[in-house]
């Protein structure tokens, strides 16, 4: 009697995922612990050579920036505000980094993807703890950064203790959206094309270093939509010792684009190695 091959599943199946996530997350930070201090100054140097330039530099020009809130206009230090845009600019490219290069050297140059998956570990376990591991060191960047901060004391809001968990939301976020582009990925080259075409557009229209109601109306109505523009409306005004405006839509904005592209990586990362 011929028995009929059971059809592969689909790449766009629902993620199968399992706690077989969490000894690919703790391998991941064993391998990283051996080089945590130097990872930790590459992390946090370029973001507070760009908080020191601008901030102090261009803000000794700008003074202060007009900022609207539902009190009316408030006048903010200009270290202040780019303080508060560049801690989510830095979960931004920490998580982006991490889910892109290091994610790409072990899933296609050192096959380390191939070796875990030898042992009872799905793909999507995998893809789940990379995601993770790549919010994670985002989370760990942005909590040096946030200390350095407060010891400079750009702000001392006790409400500050909520920014870490939107910003490993954030970390989560771009962490999923980059890992679609490391599976479409041939080599480390198409990278520049994220970097050029999506990740520094959106650093220049997303409120990081001027306000955006500056924008024309289009071009506003386009950084409504990105990511970016809801972490800085959540991390803002925790600096500024006020409660965020609208933050169940910022956060429901931010969930909805993780979900959306975790489902999307996973299922090119899928068909990746189907072939």
């Amino acid at each position: 009697m011929q028995v009929s091959a059971k059809p592969a599943p689909s790449p766009w199946s629902a993620p199968r995922l399992s706690m077989r996530w969490w000894p690919v997350f703790r391998r991941n930070l064993l391998v990283w612990r051996k080089l945590a201090v130097p990872s930790l100054v590459g992390n946090i140097a370029e973001p507070l050579m760009w908080l020191v330039a601008f901030g102090y530099g261009m803000g000794a020009l700008v003074g202060q920036v007009d900022m609207a809130t539902p009190q009316g206009q408030v006048a903010v230090p200009y270290i202040l505000f780019l303080a508060s845009g560049s801690i989510c600019m830095s979960a931004m490219n920490a998580a982006t980094f991490e889910a892109l290069y290091s994610a790409f050297s072990r899933m296609h140059v050192q096959k380390t993807w191939d070796g875990i998956m030898n042992a009872p570990v799905r793909l999507d376990d995998v893809v789940l703890a990379e995601m993770l591991w790549a919010a994670f060191k985002a989370t760990f960047t942005v909590t040096a950064i946030l200390g350095v901060m407060l010891a400079l004391g750009i702000s001392h809001s006790p409400k500050l203790a909520l920014a870490l968990p939107a910003l490993l939301l954030t970390g989560i976020t771009f962490s999923c959206i980059a890992l679609i582009f490391n599976a479409l990925a041939k080599g480390y080259d198409f990278f520049t094309y994220y970097f050029t075409l999506f990740l520094t557009p959106m650093m220049f229209l997303s409120g990081v270093f001027f306000p955006r109601d500056q924008l024309p109306g289009w071009v506003l109505a386009v950084s409504g939509w990105l990511p970016l523009t809801h972490a800085v409306e959540l991390v803002r005004p925790l600096f500024m010792d006020r409660w965020p405006e609208h933050a169940a839509l910022h956060l429901s904005v931010l969930a909805g684009y993780a979900a959306a592209a975790f489902w999307l990586a996973l299922a090119l990362t899928r068909q990746r190695f189907a072939r």
